[in-house]
């Protein structure tokens, strides 16, 4: 008598789970389940605390877990998922836990130093002794009070350049 055979997986094209059966070797039957999403799972992600909660669910982890992996409270990770973003400092060890950076890099030169300082969770203290620039001017132009004279636009490429080619991200 032939025996049943079960696989279980996801179909890569539909994105759906995949049920086959086989009586006989030769045939083979497919049958589509949608595939069911862990409560609480955003399907159309806006904000970082979607994000958060996307990855942390993805992984199949609780708020508890997720919170040791970044090294932070279980309350931070909640208050993060519900609307409260999460300071600058905890902003890299949030992105090596998410596995991607979930902002588009601006394509002008403040934007670019803007993302950069967010990337890095730097202050405006650090990103200026990084820098040799001073702190306030650079608050002034991050925040859009004032716009860099041409030289210094040309500084800053040359910094963020300098920061892609070496790969290094300063601490």
């Amino acid at each position: 008598m032939p025996r049943l055979h079960l696989s279980v997986g996801i179909d890569t094209h539909t994105g759906m789970g995949l049920d086959t059966f086989a009586k006989c070797p030769q045939f083979i039957l497919a049958l589509l389940r949608p595939k069911t999403l862990p409560k609480g799972y955003p399907l159309h992600v806006k904000s970082i605390g979607e994000h958060i909660r996307k990855r942390r669910l993805e992984l199949g982890l609780t708020q508890i877990e997720a919170a040791a992996q970044i090294g932070i409270t279980e309350s931070t990770v909640w208050n993060w998922e519900h609307g409260i973003g999460p300071e600058l400092k905890h902003i890299p060890a949030l992105l090596a836990s998410l596995g991607y950076v979930p902002w588009e890099e601006p394509a002008d030169a403040v934007g670019k130093l803007a993302y950069f300082k967010k990337i890095n969770g730097l202050s405006y203290e650090r990103l200026g002794e990084v820098m040799g620039k001073d702190p306030e001017q650079l608050s002034d132009w991050l925040s859009g009070r004032n716009r860099p004279c041409k030289r210094n636009r040309a500084a800053i490429e040359v910094f963020l350049q300098k920061m892609t080619n070496s790969q290094i991200m300063p601490q």
